[in-house]
This record gives structure tokens, sequence and C-alpha cells, in this order.
């Protein structure tokens, strides 16, 4: 028999096995799942095939930018920055990756067991024809193959060695412990800007995978969301929320359908989910497994203590603010109308030390006092240089003449400020800041939940809206100058800590 007419060869069932798993990252995962966690048995989450398909579409083109929020623990390290270029390199040996995390320890461990799973028996035997590691370049920060693909990897803040890359994996930008601290976050904000997004190697075909848990609204998640753009957002809480549910430009909606429903209950029950989010508290499980830097409702100020006031002399008064409080029930705020009697009027300034777009805001905010309450009538919220925080002041002084009392925090530009303005406007009085942001709200929160402090209503001023996303989100708020500011006069009117007048 002519060796034309022999029968072809059935593909065996390793053969067949290993086409999936090349065709399907889930499948490979969890094929190769016990060659890099021997000791762990494989728990599948219908998460895995979702943040799989996304790398998929990542893999092919169909997304350029993709981030991945995730609560910790549920296999995202191992899924993106392990089993993916393993998976990926079978299809696109050539293809060259840069990742990084917080610690460089984290990412020279995934960029390891990436480089074990490649070099071990199970992959070497379907596939080791593919490509071949270079022996001259296989450390446990950088490898490369012979054809032409390599994995680098550092951390935040680290040096990315002047080499480019094809895929930019980033696990973990934040440190947990650190994401409070606004110096070491905005300094990872520096690097992905400065150094990280400018290592694609083609700016109209690379791609950059982010993945990481929610900690603060202007963590990197938060950055290139509101301020960045194009970037498809795969986002997975712990709990399901309907009012929060994602679909993407794939076609892909996460499936679960009852408000609280689990994303990996096969591995984490309620109740075990429970204790966790107990451990994290409020704001760690907020972030880590909801996915939304404050919790729901509010974060340190409620949003069902938020009271409103409306014109005296509103022909059609605004239906109520309804708030969802976390039990699911809807809270009516209340609101009455502007009394006419008002007493003390103050201002109360924070500002900024320069007006550029990197900088912070400077808030300025008129109050009024009638026996225990206070009324918010008058703000201004802007980039301001020097001398455009003394024009807002100078204006609000001639808009409020009644308010003999102007506070200013004795930092920033508002030590100048008083200096130059003190023989123009009267009332300036500096107020230098003791202790931390959260400390001098939490002495005021009280005073907020006791509903003597009333808003004006945002349905007839929209500017509100802001300071109440500030002040329900605070402390993880992307802005917290408007908080300053009224933590600022409601210490000085309430004789809380906090402050010193000097």
């Amino acid at each position: 028999m002519s060796s034309s007419s022999r029968p072809a060869k059935l593909p065996t069932r390793d053969d067949i096995a290993a086409e999936r798993a090349r065709r399907s990252l889930s499948q490979f995962i969890r094929q190769a799942w016990s060659q890099v966690e021997p000791g762990t048995p494989y728990t599948h989450g219908w998460h895995v095939d979702a943040i799989a398909e996304h790398l998929e579409a990542v893999s092919s083109g169909a997304i350029r930018r993709l981030v991945i929020n995730i609560p910790p623990r549920h296999a995202k390290s191992l899924t993106v920055a392990v089993f993916w270029p393993a998976w990926d390199w079978l299809s696109t040996p050539s293809r060259q990756f840069l990742s990084a995390s917080y610690a460089i320890v984290l990412s020279r461990r995934d960029a390891v067991r990436a480089r074990r799973l490649i070099e071990g028996p199970w992959y070497q035997a379907r596939w080791g024809g593919r490509f071949v590691l270079a022996e001259d370049q296989n450390e446990k920060t950088r490898y490369e193959n012979d054809k032409g693909g390599y994995r680098i990897a550092t951390s935040t803040g680290g040096s990315a060695t002047g080499d480019g890359g094809d895929i930019l994996i980033l696990d973990d930008p934040h440190k947990v412990q650190d994401a409070q601290s606004d110096t070491i976050r905005e300094n990872d904000l520096d690097w992905w800007r400065e150094t990280w997004s400018t290592r694609l190697n083609d700016p109209r075909k690379s791609c950059e995978v982010i993945i990481m848990q929610r900690l603060h609204e202007r963590d990197v998640t938060g950055h290139v969301l509101a301020e960045v753009g194009g970037f498809e957002h795969l986002m997975l809480p712990a709990r399901f929320d309907p009012e929060r549910r994602c679909t993407t430009s794939i076609g892909w909606s996460d499936p679960r359908t009852s408000a609280g429903e689990l994303l990996w209950p096969e591995r984490y029950d309620s109740a075990e989910l429970a204790l966790i989010e107990k451990k994290l508290g409020s704001y760690g499980a907020a972030g880590q497994m909801a996915q939304q830097p404050a919790p729901s409702g509010g974060g340190l100020f409620k949003s069902w203590w938020l009271r409103f006031w409306i014109p005296a002399d509103a022909t059609v008064p605004p239906a109520p603010e309804r708030v969802r409080k976390p039990d699911g029930s809807w809270h009516e705020c209340q609101q009455i109308a502007l009394p006419a009697d008002l007493g003390t009027h103050r201002q109360s300034w924070d500002c900024a030390f320069k007006g550029t777009a990197s900088s912070d805001n400077v808030a300025g905010q008129l109050w009024a006092e009638l026996g225990a309450d206070s009324f918010l009538l008058d703000s201004v919220v802007d980039k301001m240089d020097i001398v455009a925080t003394m024009q807002a002041i100078r204006m609000m002084a001639e808009r409020w003449p009644q308010a003999h009392e102007k506070l200013v925090e004795d930092k920033a530009n508002g030590s100048a400020v008083i200096q130059m303005l003190q023989h123009e406007v009267p009332g300036l009085i500096a107020i230098e800041p003791q202790g931390g942001k959260v400390a001098r709200a939490n002495a005021v929160a009280p005073t907020v939940e006791a509903g003597n402090v009333y808003l004006p209503h945002p349905a007839l001023y929209p500017w509100v809206r802001p300071l109440i996303a500030e002040l329900t989100t605070f402390p993880a708020a992307a802005n917290d100058d408007q908080v300053d500011a009224l933590t600022q006069y409601l210490n000085r009117r309430y004789g809380t800590t906090g402050f010193v007048f000097v």
C-alpha cells in the first residue's frame, strides 16, 4: 500500500485536548492549572471564562485597552499574568510583553511561573516545537524566545529598561495599605502617565491591560476611566448589583440576575464572603469586593443624612431627593424652606498651591446660621492660581457683605492670600489644620448625621451635586477640596476639634 493511500492518523484524546487549549484560553487554564498550582485543585468559576474571553479579544486586537476590576483571591494574577502570556505565545510567539505590579517581587513571581509552565514537560510535549526560550536571555525578570518575543517584569515606579511592549500588563498598581496616601497614589499615577503608558511599541496597535480591585476614586482605574478614556471596563463585583450590571463591547454581559448573587460561590459562599467583608470594613469591602471606592450609600458621610433647603418663594417645590440605603430601602431626604431670618454668615476657603490642570481645586463656601442649623448658600470651585483665588474671595465678599468671618486654611496659597488681602478684605482668619482630613471630617460627621446641616436642593442648584458626590465618597473621593472647606466651617461653627485658629 502506497503512503498516499494510507488512512490518516486519527487524533488522540490528548491531541484534541491540546487543540482545544490552543484555541481557548479558558480551556488552557483548566488544563494547565495543575502545572502551576499542583497542590490546589482547580475550582472553575464563570468569571474565569469572562476574563479569558476579554483577554482573547486583546490578543486578537478586538480590544486594545482593557481594565478589569475583580476582588482579590479570584485567580486574577494567575489568569492574566501567568496563563495568558504562555497561551498567547502559542499563536503569536513574537509577542513582546511588559508586566508590572506595585512590588517587583510580585511581577517577578508571575513571570517565573509563566516561564516554568512554558519550560515544563506538559507544555513542551504539546507545543514545544513552536518556539524555544533563548538560553542567553532567560532570567527571572527578562526572558526571550527565538521568535522575537520576550517577557519583562518590573514594578510601579520602576524602570521599564527602555524596552517597549506589544502588550502591557499592569496587575495591582497600588498597594492596598498605601492607596489612601495622596502622595503615594499620585506617584503611582505619575509613573503610569510618564513611564508605563509610553512603553507601547505601536500606539496604534499595541495593547494595555490593567487588572486590580478599586481602592480610591483616583486610583489607576479611576484615572483612566474618567480622564483618559478608550478603555473597555470589565467590572466584576463579589455581589451582584443590578444597577451596576457590566456590559462590554464584545457582547458580554454579567450573567447574574438577582441582587447580591455571588461572583464565585464555588469558592466563596455567602457566609465566607460576609466574614471577609467584616474583616475588611466598610471601605475595604466597598473597594476590594464591590469594586466601588466608597460603600453604597456613602462612606464617612451617609447619603441619607443629607438635608436640603429650597427657596421660600419656590412656586413648584422639587420632589424630595431619594437615596437607596444599604438594606435596599429608599429614603426621602428632608427638605425645608430657607428661613428668612438667618443670622451669622461666614466664608470658608480651601486654597491650592497653583492653578494648573494637575493641581487641586480651590473651594470657597458661604454659610449662614439659624439656631443649631447651618445652611450652605453659595460656593465657588475651580482651578485657580493665587491671583484668581484673591479675586474669588473679593467677589464673594461683595456678594455677601454680611459675612464678617472669612476662614482661610493657612496652607498652600492661603498664607499668601491672607497676607495680601488682610488690609483690603476685613475678617480674614487664618486656620491651621490639625491632624488629618479624616480626623477633621470625623469630628463634624455627628453634626451632619443629626440633621443640622442643609445644602441647596440639587434639583434647583445643580452645582451642589459634585459636593454631594465628594461628601459621600470621602475619603476615597478623587477630590476633597469642598469637603475640606465644609469641615473647616463646621469645626469653627460648632467648636469641634481639628483646627487651630491663628
